[in-house]
């Protein structure tokens, strides 16, 4: 197994530890993203067979996919070490430059949320990627000077959940790019017995459906919850779990049937008792909810617009006619729905045109 060199301060609390455990090692474990997965096998075996480092690599995706994880395998196929940062923790060329001069030869560089490192560190970058050098400025002004610093060969893995904002010299040097999607709950059931099976816990077929049906498609979300229905079953004395018991533990933990959490709820119950199903601005809307627009539009709307229950238009967010019926509201004449939406946007397009013409 390669070494990590996973730098944390202090004794990693209960939850890290066991989330670590549930994650797989290789790329035979691991479940699910078949054509990334394939892809990556291949570039991986090409590397180890030509005796050199492998390709630097880019994840893109949503949140809690594997990004991570595939970091870790890539570094354990390779039987190479791991450093891991974060592009917020590089905002000067100096922190990117002091860790790559302490690379050794084969070494796996993993940056997660790469997209929002500094703009100096990310020149830097360039250059180390494509050349294996850096050059260290020393001094300012007419009389700075320029030194060269040659880089053992390394990989860099970097993760971003916003690959739009990465430029587009940066995303070129990467030798393979990966989008992650979201999990099927067939996908996520196999997940999820894996992870039962680590943490020695007893649940049938039907209590598998229910805790995948109410993960969002996500692996995290999905051994989160299972760990939670696990406290449950503790606590009430149950020894097998199954859709019953699930479902009353994840009731309790507010996660419905759908995966809408707490949060998910008020943003639509905001918009449907307190706006009649929009649109509203998202600062309005966050406001009605007692969060940050960011927080809204980051962690619910994904979500709530894959499923079909929330709309964004020009004008607003909506309640579609989904959330209305999820909420146990009589749907109204006219509620906002697909033809909706479709009016909006040709709203939009017709103002765009407008626009053009002037």
């Amino acid at each position: 197994m390669a070494e990590q060199s996973l730098v944390t301060g202090g004794e990693e609390p209960e939850e890290r530890i066991i989330e670590a455990a549930l994650r797989p090692k290789n790329l035979h474990d691991f479940v699910g993203q078949h054509r990334v997965r394939k892809q990556l096998a291949l570039v991986l075996e090409a590397s180890r067979m030509r005796g050199r480092s492998a390709d630097h690599v880019l994840m893109s995706g949503p949140p809690g996919l594997g990004k991570t994880t595939l970091a870790m395998i890539i570094a354990a196929e390779m039987n190479a070490p791991l450093r891991i940062s974060s592009g917020p923790a590089i905002q000067h060329a100096g922190d990117l430059a002091a860790i790559l001069s302490s690379l050794t030869e084969g070494e796996v560089l993993f940056l997660d949320e790469i997209h929002r490192m500094s703009r100096p560190a990310e020149e830097m970058l360039y250059m180390a990627m494509e050349d294996f050098r850096v050059d260290i400025v020393v001094g300012k002004g007419a009389g700075a000077t320029a030194i060269p610093l040659d880089l053992p060969p390394f990989t860099l893995v970097g993760a971003t959940t916003r690959a739009g904002l990465l430029p587009g010299p940066l995303r070129d040097r990467f030798g393979f790019t990966g989008h992650l999607e979201f999990y099927s709950v067939d996908e996520l059931e196999l997940v999820l017995r894996r992870s039962a099976g680590l943490l020695d816990l007893k649940v049938n077929s039907a209590g598998f459906t229910e805790i995948a049906g109410r993960s969002r498609g996500t692996p995290r979300i999905a051994n989160r919850l299972l760990r939670r229905v696990r406290d449950w079953a503790l606590v009430h004395g149950i020894e097998q779990i199954d859709a019953r018991s699930a479902s009353a533990a994840l009731d309790m933990y507010e996660v419905d049937a759908r995966g809408l959490d707490r949060l998910d709820r008020s943003v639509l119950e905001a918009l449907i008792t307190k706006f009649n199903g929009g649109p509203v601005g998202l600062s309005t809307l966050a406001i009605a909810v007692g969060e940050e627009p960011e927080t809204v539009e980051t962690v619910a709307e994904p979500f709530l617009v894959r499923e079909g229950l929330l709309g964004r238009t020009p004008r607003g967010r909506i309640a579609m006619a989904a959330a209305w019926t999820h909420l146990g509201y009589a749907v109204p004449a006219g509620v906002f729905g697909q033809e909706t939406l479709a009016l909006f946007d040709e709203d939009q397009n017709h103002a765009e045109t407008m626009d053009t013409a002037g």
